[in-house]
Parts: C-alpha cells; structure tokens; sequence
C-alpha cells in the first residue's frame, strides 16, 4: 500500500450489523412453539433451562432476582458493588433458597436461654432450631411457638424446658416425598437430618419441598441447590476465591473491554484458583476470543450495546452486536465453549436473533431491571411507576466501586470520573416470572419459525436476510393507533 493511500485504506471497513439489520428466515416446520427445548449451557459445566441470564448491575441483580431466576430456569449474575462479605451472604442465600437438606443449619443448646434462642433465630431469620449436645447429637427441637410471647416459659429459663424433646429425624438419603410423608403424619414442619450415628447433618422443610415441588424446571446444581452466578473485577483474585468458597457455579470476569493483556493473565490466574466456572468478558472480535479460547469457560460478547452504555459514543469504539457475536462463536464453536450475548436486546426477537447469530445465551439488564425482583428504587414520574436504573459506567455506579469494570482508577474520591454510561428510569414491570414467561415464549416461537426443536439445531437451521430501513418499519406495527398495549411489546423500547 502506497503511503498516500495510507489514510483512505482505513475507510474500506467491513460491514457490521445489529439486531435491526437482519431478520430469521422463515423454514418449513413440525414444531410448535410449545414443543421448543430451550436448554442450553452457559459455561462448559452449566446448563439451564432457558438461555437466559440477568446482567451482573446493581439496579438489576441482587440475591432475591437470582433466586427467582434460578427458580425459573435462568441464572442470576450478581454484582460485585459490595464488600467480599455481603457478595458470599448473597450467594449463600440464593445456595440455600431451595435445598431439600439445609446444611447450614442453625442449632440451639439445652443450656442457653429462652431469650437468647430467641433474638438468635429473629436475627438468623429461622422459625425454628434443633437443640443439640456438644457432640451434635439431636435432643430436641424448640420453634419460635415454643418460646413466644413466653407464656410457658420465663425468657430466663433454658431451652431444655421449652423445647420438644421427642424429635422425629430422617437419615441423610430421605427423599422429598418420604420427608412430606413424615411431616404430614406428625403434624411438623421440619425434620432434623441424622447420620447413623444420630450426629445432626441438615435440615428438612416443609417451605423447601412445596418450593422445590412448584419450580420443577429450575437451574439446579447436583446437589439440588439453585444456581448462582456471581461478577468479580477483573483483578480480584481474592474476591474471586471467596465467591468461588461461598458456592458460585460461574464466575464472570466483569470487564468492559476484557481484549486487554492484563486482563487477560489475570483471568487466566483467577479460572486457575477456583472450582467454579469462569465466563470471561466482555469481548467483541474473533481476536479477543482466540485470545481466551484456552482457559476460559464461556465468553461474554458485547461492546457498546446497552440501553445505558455510551461506550461507543463516549470512546468512538464498539462493535454492532449481531456481528460481534457471530465472530466470537466462530471461534468459540471450535473449542466447544458457550457465548452469552449480553446487551442491545430490547424484544424476545433480538433474543433469539442473537441466538441464531452463534450465542447461547443471552443476558439482559434493562429487560429486568424495572421488575420487582430487581433491587432499583421505585420512583413515579407523570402518573406512571419507574424504577431506577443505571449503567456501570455511570457516574453513581463508579463512585460504587465500579469503575473497575472499565479499567479506570476509582480509588481517589476526587478524581472526577469520565463515564461510560447514564442513570435512568425503566418503567415498573411487575414479577420476573411475567417478563421471562414473555420472553422466552417468543424465543420459543422464533424456533418454531425455523423450524428448530433445540437451541443446538436452531443454531445450525438458522438463516439471516438483510432488512432495509423501509423493512425495518415493516416489522413493527404501524398505519396504527395502539389503544391496548401488547405484554411483550412497547414502541418506545
């Protein structure tokens, strides 16, 4: 290339396309929507029911939007703006939502106090305890009934006077319907889990097998605990370490811009100290994937594409979304490691365009963040409820401790930040389970179009056509005035 064309080479760019760009081709099918299996894996060891995760944001995903996740078959990413402490309290909380057998449990002692037992089981959040010797052998129970409002016996007095102490138990390979079957005849509501040798090993309840029994599809872990999914720095080896002890099945390396060598190595330092897998992100080019294709368990693709990112406006830099994850899962595909397309999906047929495209998944923030599981204050504006939102990269979210996320210093408090996203408001929702039944009903219903009975042969029957920007608006509903508005539809998504 001559010199003086050194300039004008640079403007022969290749063509990148997004969500709007392109449109699935309609196949000839047998399969109906409902007849659709949207089980996918997530990382190399995890699979879920529906090719859904929630973004790793603190207006989005906290312990009580991963549990609900997990409950409905998807995978709740929890953020990482809060102390190493409270990031294992809430992992351990989405671990025990649903376990048949608590092993965590919290225990009495015949010579403690009424009182004590008390403020004990009002401060753990437990209705009742097994009282145990030293040697954690049961001698009985006691619940909150048996020592409120201390009717029959002083606050003073010791458990061994207030508690039940004959304890029916079950061994430690009971299974849900024998441990309902002893509740039910006994008229309990929980059941201590022995060894042979009568030593307390867990806990049986009532609540945990009706929940269990209602979310027959969850995500669940071989031990039958909902899944969990957790965000950690891109340098936090010891953040990482600790999520990975408190029971996270997936660790997601949480970088805007993980095709960095820094990143890279210590990615790599953080998937070689940790049992659990590790999705490293995010990236956006078949480079950035070649680069992590040894050691990483899943790939997080999106650069720029979220409601309330200004990546690209911000830095001039990104890549359109439908074209960057096609890159990064042909490259993926080889090594056999899942994609999670995280960003840009404002409708379930962005979804399931993106899963056409070569992900496995997608991850979604926005989409979630104005639901009741998500922790995002509600605020009213013209008559109508709203709940805060906001990106990464915003300025509230840095001061947080989010910085990190875009590589940048947060360490002095005067520092003044150059963010890479906004604060917002997203329109109240109502449940996740609403939302995600919209969502991927019209996943569902894209496969049925293709003609595709799982996400594995979707993604090879799947076909594009380019829409121009007439086709474009085509697509949505127009000539029209909306008088009633659709569950899974708003023209000013």
């Amino acid at each position: 290339m001559a010199n003086d064309e050194f300039f004008s080479e640079k403007l022969r760019v290749p063509e990148a396309l997004t969500f709007d760009d392109v449109l699935l081709r309609p196949k000839e099918s047998h399969i109906e929507p409902d007849e659709a299996n949207t089980e996918t894996r997530v990382s190399r060891n995890v699979t879920l029911t529906v090719p859904v995760l929630s973004a790793a944001m603190d207006t989005v995903t906290e312990s009580d939007m991963a549990i609900a996740m997990a409950r409905h078959g998807g995978l709740g990413v929890l953020h990482r703006n809060m102390t190493e402490e409270e990031m294992a309290a809430e992992i351990e909380r989405v671990k025990r939502a649903d376990e048949l057998i608590i092993r965590d449990v919290v225990t009495a002692r015949p010579d403690q106090t009424v009182r004590e037992v008390d403020e004990m089981m009002d401060r753990r959040g437990v209705s009742g305890a097994p009282v145990v010797d030293e040697d954690d052998r049961v001698l009985g129970i006691i619940s909150a009934t048996d020592v409120r409002p201390y009717l029959e016996v002083g606050e003073r007095d010791e458990v061994r006077e207030a508690m039940t102490d004959e304890v029916i138990t079950a061994p430690e390979d009971v299974t849900p319907r024998e441990a309902l079957e002893l509740m039910y005849d006994h008229k309990i509501e929980r059941v201590p889990v022995v060894d042979d040798d009568d030593h307390l090993v867990g806990l049986v309840t009532m609540q945990g097998i009706l929940q269990r029994r209602e979310y027959d599809s969850a995500a669940r872990d071989e031990n039958g605990r909902l899944r969990a999914g957790a965000a950690v720095g891109p340098f936090e080896e010891e953040r990482a370490v600790t999520a990975d002890e408190a029971g996270a099945d997936v660790l997601f390396i949480d970088c805007a811009h993980a095709h960095n060598r820094n990143v890279i190595e210590s990615a790599r330092a953080i998937a070689g100290s940790v049992d659990a897998d590790v999705v490293v992100g995010n990236i956006g080019t078949r480079e950035a994937a070649e680069e992590i294709a040894d050691f990483a368990d899943g790939m997080k693709v999106g650069i720029g594409p979220g409601s309330i990112c200004t990546t690209r406006v911000v830095t001039g830099a990104g890549m359109p979304q439908i074209t960057a994850v096609s890159q990064v899962a042909d490259v993926a595909r080889q090594h056999d490691i899942p994609v999670i397309a995280d960003g840009g999906i404002r409708y379930s047929g962005d979804a399931i365009k993106a899963i056409a495209a070569g992900a496995d998944a997608v991850m979604l923030g926005s989409y979630f963040a104005g639901t009741d599981e998500a922790p995002g204050r509600v605020v009213t504006m013209n008559g109508k409820k709203y709940k805060q939102y906001r990106g990464m990269g915003s300025v509230g979210a840095m001061k947080s401790g989010g910085g990190e996320r875009y590589l940048k210093d947060t360490d002095d408090e005067e520092e003044e930040f150059v963010p890479e996203g906004v604060e917002a408001a997203t329109p109240y929702k109502g449940t996740l389970e609403s939302e995600l039944h919209q969502l991927v009903g019209g996943m569902q219903s894209g496969m049925g179009y293709v003609g595709a009975e799982t996400i594995p042969e979707f993604k090879e029957r799947a076909e594009f056509v380019r829409v121009s920007g007439a086709g474009q608006q085509e697509s949505h509903p127009h000539d029209v005035v909306i008088t009633d508005e659709a569950p899974n539809y708003s023209p000013d998504q």
